[in-house]
């Protein structure tokens, strides 16, 4: 087996692992680590080979461009003080305390391989959290500030892990320089972000086609990443600063094939980039135990440490800054008060992920002298460590810990805010068909017509709003609906299995039946 069939090996098994693992109630992240373990020990099996300098301008852009789409610029705003207490303040502390408790263990080694470690389990995935806690049906809130954290930290916590990474192969650090750094990263991140941003949504309207406004929105992350990092600032904030802007510019230009499109694409590239990445851990964990030699009992227990001090400072944190600033955080229109049972679901919540792997992967071999990177071997260690706790035991729980707190959405609040925005959708479309009357010589039958049809939308969106006629017209016109629904897919059926028997008939042009049969697929009207 050689290192291209490999690769397709692990992404083949990304897809397999997300449905079994659906049917089986076990996280993706645990079956291809798994999967990756029992490869690596395939004797015919070679050790994957990817250059570290690549896995994170590979790896991160998609994953945080993908994460930064479910999200707004609204939302951080809204909840910016929680985020950046935890993205910044809490990401700092966490790097202090491990890298403290690895450098008490292995003094020998340079502090700033210890700040290297700390800075690699610091930051709490953000796609882990946000899919995990929107699955069990916390306040969004709640959801919110998880996944504005999960995406944010990564910048506090790869600026220092780069800052430790420099100090250690040159041998070099000085504190102004890297708060010089640090400043620097994030004004020119934000720039080449905004940059890209007003560039990228110019150019999507401008391409019009799904396909070509999808493609480019693959290529943005990367050039966010390449063009910052090449400039001395933060690949991973431009990429945030380029996903924020795009996403609220969609409005814009984004037309439904190209949400249906790019929605598909994005949870394709989410889920075969993260199983590879976890795949990767499986493999590279062979290669550290490996290394580790008899010095392994050893390791287990600086790893059972550092796991313990990443959880435990995690809810100290937490509970801190809920005792002083929860009050203050409250908002009378959020799902329900900031409580202490939030606080422990946040904590519990808080699981390390395909960043933690990436920084891990991503560290150097060498040092500028030649050298091998200290403590490599043990850092991977400790680093898979933490993420296999959170795989294993956080993962899990999870919804135990959910569920003995009570914690949960106020569905009242949530349908209230539903009804608001379908009677303003409504509201809107008889408006404007007012507004089409009138200019426009449309026929009183088709009127009709059209604005029976609005109150029957309505009707089937928000039954209690609709007024009795309505509601047992919608009545109605559901059970006229699945008829319909079933008879035109039939139909629809029949009239794709003729285009695409024709696709096969010599003279007749694959293009032109493609078009017919997406057209098709898209259904009446497109």
């Amino acid at each position: 087996m050689d290192q291209l069939v490999l690769t397709f090996t692990l992404l083949f098994a990304a897809v397999l692992a997300e449905a079994v693992g659906r049917r089986i109630g076990v996280a993706s992240a645990v079956l291809m680590t798994l999967f990756g373990c029992v490869l690596a020990l395939l004797p015919f099996v070679p050790q994957i080979r990817v250059p570290p300098e690549l896995i994170l301008p590979l790896v991160l852009p998609p994953l945080l461009y993908a994460a930064a789409r479910r999200t707004s610029w609204r939302q951080f705003a809204e909840n910016w003080e929680p985020i950046v207490l935890r993205a910044v303040g809490l990401v700092i502390a966490t790097v202090a305390a491990v890298a403290a408790v690895f450098h008490a263990w292995y003094p020998g080694l340079p502090l700033a391989a210890a700040v290297v470690l700390g800075a690699m389990v610091a930051p709490p995935d953000p796609v882990a959290a946000t899919a995990l806690a929107g699955r069990l049906g916390l306040p969004r809130r709640l959801v919110v500030v998880l996944g504005g954290e999960g995406l944010f930290n990564d910048v506090t916590a790869i600026v220092i892990y780069s800052v430790a990474i420099e100090a250690v192969v040159t041998g070099h650090f000085s504190a102004a320089h890297a708060g010089l750094e640090f400043v620097v990263s994030a004004v020119v991140a934000v720039a080449v972000g905004l940059l890209l941003g007003m560039l990228g949504s110019k150019l999507t309207g401008y391409l019009a086609e799904a396909s070509r406004q999808v493609a480019l929105s693959l290529l943005l992350p990367f050039a966010a990443y390449g063009l910052a990092e090449s400039w001395g600032g933060s690949g991973v904030l431009a990429v945030l600063v380029c996903a924020l802007y795009l996403t609220d510019a969609a409005t814009e230009f984004g037309d439904t094939a190209y949400r249906m499109v790019g929605e598909s694409f994005w949870d394709i590239t989410e889920l075969l980039i993260s199983g590879f990445a976890f795949g990767l851990i499986g493999l590279e964990l062979s290669a550290v135990l490996a290394a580790t030699g008899d010095d392994w009992p050893q390791l287990v227990a600086v790893a059972a440490a550092v796991v313990a001090v990443v959880v435990v400072l995690r809810l100290i944190w937490l509970t801190v800054t809920w005792w002083l600033r929860g009050a203050s955080w409250h908002d009378e229109e959020a799902d329900e008060p900031y409580t202490w049972r939030e606080t422990v679901v946040t904590w519990w919540a808080g699981m390390r992920g395909v960043a933690t792997v990436a920084l891990a992967l991503a560290i150097p071999l060498l040092t500028d002298a030649g050298a091998d990177f200290p403590g490599r071997t043990q850092i991977l260690f400790i680093a898979f460590a933490v993420v296999l706790f959170t795989l294993l035991v956080q993962g899990p729980t999870l919804p135990l810990i959910v569920r003995l707190t009570g914690v949960h959405a106020d569905t009242r609040a949530e349908r209230r805010l539903e009804r608001q925005l379908w009677k303003r959708v409504v509201d809107a479309e008889l408006a404007r068909l007012e507004e089409l009357a009138a200019s426009e010589d449309i026929p009183v039958e088709l009127y009709e017509r059209l604005r029976e049809g609005v109150r029957k939308r309505m009707a089937r969106a928000d039954p209690e709003a609709a007024d009795e006629e309505a509601r047992a017209l919608g009545e109605r016109e559901q059970r006229m609906a699945a008829t319909v629904k079933r008879l035109r897919t039939e139909l629809a059926e029949a009239g794709r299995r003729e285009a695409l028997a024709a696709r096969r008939e010599p003279g007749m042009p694959p293009d032109l039946v493609d078009r017919v049969t997406r057209r098709l697929d898209l259904g009446p009207g497109r």
